[in-house]
């Protein structure tokens, strides 16, 4: 049986759908005004164990992400200037340039590490009508106003604000947690739609019943994951740091849109990948692409498997150095898997692993315990090679590396490395093997590895 952690409890919890063998999902997207950052990044991987999960549990899955297009201000609160504006400005091009450009380059990320797309992909431009449609519910029902050209959420209106952040209401003072707004009535409200009082340059406009303007971030999420999934659904995911402002104010839409409580179910939200002590975001100085480490020189599934080592639920400490171990890892799982496709002998049957890996996994996505069991299968000598590519492909449906398409990589003889290897077989020839081994560490920094064979050396990538 599945186990996840549900943030709104916090409590590990079985699962049990809202509709017996189906699921409803619902993921926070990029907001496509930058490239995603590999701390960004390691969310969706999380999210894809998830999704994969799920599948492999037999349910049928419904997975909706958005891409936040409009509305989301640099401020995950009501502060700042809208982000799609910002990168625009940066670059020299219009909003709708800036989020084509970037949502293209999310996905490509997502690719290259093997993340499976969702079932829709829904865009906040395209669902206008529908966040209007959850803002007049949620008017008519009393808990929003009319202030300064915005619509605002009253939050003292709903009784549950801030249950799933626990926030402390009483002590929240104007300016402790967003910027202060003469036009809102508590410090905790927020907009549900700007009017061009807001910002004068705001190239994304429509018309409203509340004048031509665009929607506050957190209207989007509730119009679309409702209009997709349902008023009442299984799942919501995300980042950590949406728990005390974003996924806040979505229950406060939605269940004040609709009156139906739980929202959502089960929360589930990954935590932060830190560098120097502190996140990593798109504002600071450690802000690393995954096209940053493939320009180093790593495979993006290195980068994975990286993310692999921790919980998704605890933080993930990165540096090059813990990088380069990752990458040792998934250069020597690589070899052993090619080296068990080639190889063809038979014996036992090792299912005891599949039921181990997939307890790990139900075990609220516990892949560091699932990766150790991979380990097991590859090590073990009284598995023959057949049985233990049959349970890595089982594996695999959860890991998403693709073994199946994992195949050895030929290097082309160049000037160097024949100067190299001459190089090593005079020391080897002296028995310098001191220098010998200095070469062949020197062929490893290159992601080459080098085997002496009775007919010789053999080189390859490693």
């Amino acid at each position: 049986m599945l186990r996840v952690f549900n943030t709104l409890t916090r409590e590990k919890e079985d699962f049990v759908p809202v509709t017996n063998g189906k699921v409803g999902m619902y993921s926070c997207g990029p907001t496509v005004y930058n490239y995603a950052h590999i701390g960004n990044l390691r969310t969706y991987v999380f999210n894809d164990v998830l999704r994969r999960t799920i599948v492999a549990n037999g349910y049928k899955l419904t997975h909706v992400m958005n891409i936040t297009d409009v509305g989301h201000l640099t401020s995950d609160a009501d502060s700042g200037e809208d982000k799609m504006l910002k990168g625009a400005k940066r670059e020299g091009k219009t909003v709708w340039e800036v989020a084509q450009f970037y949502t293209d380059a999310f996905f490509n990320d997502t690719a290259r590490l093997h993340l499976q797309k969702p079932e829709i992909v829904c865009k906040a431009t395209d669902h206008i009508k529908e966040m209007i449609d959850l803002n007049q519910k949620i008017e008519k029902n009393g808990f929003a106003y009319f202030a300064g050209g915005n619509l605002y959420f009253d939050t003292a209106k709903f009784a549950d604000y801030g249950k799933m952040a626990k926030l402390d209401l009483e002590n929240l003072r104007e300016g402790a947690r967003v910027e202060a707004d003469e036009n809102k009535k508590n410090a905790t409200d927020f907009a549900l739609w700007f009017t061009k009082s807001k910002f004068k340059d705001q190239e994304m406009k429509w018309p409203s019943p509340w004048g031509e303007g665009y929607p506050g971030w957190h209207i989007e999420c509730a119009a679309m994951s409702m209009k997709y999934l349902g008023e009442q659904f299984d799942i919501h995911s995300g980042g950590i740091d949406h728990i005390p402002v974003h996924h806040t104010n979505e229950i406060a839409e939605a269940e004040s849109a609709t009156g139906k409580k739980p929202w959502v179910k089960y929360w589930m939200h990954g935590e932060f990948l830190v560098i120097d002590k502190g996140k990593m975001a798109k504002s600071g100085d450690n802000f690393l692409t995954l096209q940053t480490l493939i320009d180093k020189g790593y495979d993006p599934l290195v980068y994975k498997y990286f993310c692999f080592t921790a919980h998704y639920r605890s933080k993930l400490n990165f540096s090059f150095e813990a990088l380069d171990t990752a990458k040792n890892s998934f250069n020597s799982l690589k070899q052993k898997v090619i080296e068990i496709k080639k190889n063809k002998d038979s014996k036992g049957d090792g299912k005891r692993y599949i039921a181990d890996f997939m307890e790990a996994v139900n075990d609220d996505l516990n892949m560091p315990q699932a990766m150790s069991f991979v380990w097991n299968v590859v090590r073990d000598n009284d598995l023959g090679a057949k049985e233990k590519y049959k349970i890595l492909l089982e594996m695999d449906r959860i890991l998403g590396f693709d073994f199946s398409d994992w195949k050895e990589e030929e290097v082309e003889m160049n000037s160097e490395i024949e100067s190299l290897i001459k190089e090593r077989e005079e020391a080897r020839k002296k028995k310098d093997f001191k220098k010998s081994d200095e070469i062949r560490d020197k062929f490893k920094e290159m992601g080459i590895i080098l085997q002496d064979t009775p007919n010789g050396v053999v080189w390859k990538k490693g």
